[in-house]
């Protein structure tokens, strides 16, 4: 398994309502294991998190079932992480 870092930013779309499915929806891929970490950045310009996957396309794959992806809220970038150091 690879790490993925997936930057989050808010869009003009961005409702509070998608909160607590976008919690929710973490928590359930915490517990399958790919979830690393995850937090918002202070500013309230949206967020971070790291999952584990095969390859960038199942990645890819798991990032667009994300509710703030599915409701156009924020939008998702997805990069292969490599932890150095």
């Amino acid at each position: 398994m690879r790490k993925y870092l997936v930057m989050a930013m808010r869009t003009p779309r961005f409702d509070d309502s998608v909160i607590v499915p976008h919690r929710d929806w973490l928590t359930a891929v915490r517990e399958r294991g790919q979830l690393v970490e995850t937090g918002r950045f202070t500013d309230g310009s949206g967020g971070a998190y790291v999952i584990t996957a095969e390859n960038l396309a199942a990645a890819q794959e798991l990032i667009r079932t994300d509710p703030i992806h599915t409701t156009g809220a924020s939008e998702l970038t997805v990069h292969e992480w490599e932890i150095t150091g």
